[in-house]
């Protein structure tokens, strides 16, 4: 049997490719009907940076705790809360991604009008931070990996 290893990188990809998929096939339809899409808010560049962020720092402590190398105390649930929060993230970052990446693939034929290029820019920022998000999510997830006592280095005879 093997351990749990957490969230993959393929199940990120998944969601990603599917909310892509779906969001294209959604955008395509409300705007063949003329309406257009509103570009996204700048407020969500600052809370998935902050949340990146806070992730990062949650995790790390866990890690120093983890490698023996802290003052303080993490408790073991805030530690699994932490993974939990790292995984969320992971997985919230990679359905943004996928939503990002539609909007820009909805407006990309009309890429030779400056408007629409002028568009296009916030779109593939915002899929960017958010591909940061997922990423600070594996790291965190990552971090907070047990690692193997000695006892269990060595496979059972069969």
């Amino acid at each position: 049997m093997t351990p749990h290893t957490g969230i993959r990188a393929t199940t990120l990809v998944i969601a990603g490719l599917v909310s892509m998929g779906l969001s294209w096939l959604l955008l395509r339809w409300v705007t063949s009907g003329g309406a257009e899409m509103p570009p996204p808010g700048w407020i969500a560049i600052a809370v998935m940076v902050f949340l990146g962020a806070g992730l990062l720092v949650a995790g790390w402590q866990v890690r120093k705790v983890r490698d023996g190398r802290s003052d303080g105390t993490v408790s073991p649930l805030r530690a699994a809360r932490t993974l939990v929060l790292a995984q969320a993230a992971a997985l919230t970052g990679s359905v943004l991604v996928g939503w990002y990446v539609a909007n820009v693939l909805v407006l990309l034929p009309n890429a030779d009008v400056q408007s629409q290029r002028d568009r296009i820019t916030p779109f593939v920022l915002h899929a960017l931070v958010a591909l940061l998000l997922a990423a600070c999510g594996m790291v965190v997830q990552w971090w907070c990996r047990l690692r193997p006592r000695d006892d269990e280095d060595v496979e059972p005879p069969a």
